[in-house]
């Protein structure tokens, strides 16, 4: 009676975790670059880390050609920013 037990647990377990890939908030895709990931998150808050090292967070407003607009940044709340998307090495969004 065990192994089936542990069977069907694993089961569950596999099925939860294909269910959260698939439900991911970055909606990642094999073609994508930084701007269409970038313009995924309009609307939404999203951390940038900089070529440079830096980090800085926000909420997107647009994206365009070379620049992504944000506004209402992390500790700088009445402040908004336009980033060069060639200096971003990485988007983080929250997942939960």
């Amino acid at each position: 009676m065990k192994v089936p037990a542990l069977f069907a647990a694993f089961a569950l377990l596999a099925s939860a975790t294909a269910a959260t890939a698939q439900d991911s908030k970055l909606g990642f895709k094999e073609n994508d670059t930084v701007a269409t990931v970038l313009t995924r998150q309009v609307g939404q808050s999203v951390e940038l880390r900089l070529r440079n090292g830096e980090k800085m967070g926000g909420k997107v407003v647009k994206v365009g050609n070379g620049l992504v607009h944000l506004n209402q940044l992390t500790s700088q709340e009445f402040f908004e920013a336009a980033v060069a998307l060639d200096s971003i090495a990485a988007v983080v969004v929250r997942a939960k």
